[in-house]
């Protein structure tokens, strides 16, 4: 597994910081679902979501936050296990 997400400089990844983002799930039309068991915990998903949505769970998996989650599907797309997939919500 390619690891160049570490490569990234400083500010060119949006700060995770759940307090400050706006909730926007109630309008929400695609829903991502991660399937724990694939699930790797690099952190692709959580330094890419644009809404600071994703954190982690007691077992370090990504744990979306639905209230936050505006369905865009970055986290699917940068997650290099295919651990989450977008559904209608």
């Amino acid at each position: 597994m390619t690891e160049a997400w570490k490569e990234i400089e400083e500010g060119a990844i949006i700060k995770h910081d759940i307090a400050k983002s706006p909730k926007t799930g109630d309008w929400r039309y695609m829903k991502p679902q991660v399937d724990k068991k694939t699930c790797i915990g690099c952190g692709l998903c959580f330094d890419h979501c644009p809404e600071a949505a994703i954190d982690y769970d007691s077992e370090r998996k990504a744990d979306i936050d639905f209230d936050v989650c505006k369905g865009c599907g970055v986290c699917a797309t940068v997650c290099p296990q295919k651990a989450i997939k977008m559904g209608k919500n």
